[in-house]
């Protein structure tokens, strides 16, 4: 389940999250999207990799990942698992590069 205050705060940019989860040291290998995403980790840790930019991006609980559409990028589970609130976008709304926003600054 999500977190209520979290998933207002993206209902009133507009969006319109869904819920996942998933087990500790689950592993997504590289991929990319044709939307972009926005990810708020609820409960957890999950660290992103973005192979094309030599970074990891590590997000705890209420930190939020925008990613752009066509990023190539991979995740590790942190080892409690991890629960995200995920909202889709078309394409091109987000900029071009993925941006971390930690908890309480977005």
């Amino acid at each position: 389940m999500g977190d209520p205050e979290l998933e207002t705060r993206l209902r009133a940019e507009g969006l319109v999250p869904g819920t996942w989860g998933n087990g500790p040291g689950d592993v997504y290998a590289v991929h990319r999207h044709g939307y972009d995403k926005v990810l708020v980790c609820v409960r957890g840790s999950i660290t992103f990799g973005l192979p094309g930019r030599g970074d990891r991006v590590p997000l705890r609980d209420g930190d939020r990942l925008d990613l752009p559409a066509g990023v190539d990028h991979d995740a590790v589970v942190g080892p409690a698992g991890v629960t995200c609130l995920e909202a889709h976008l078309p394409a091109g709304h987000l900029g071009p590069d993925p941006i971390l926003r930690t908890a309480g600054s977005w």
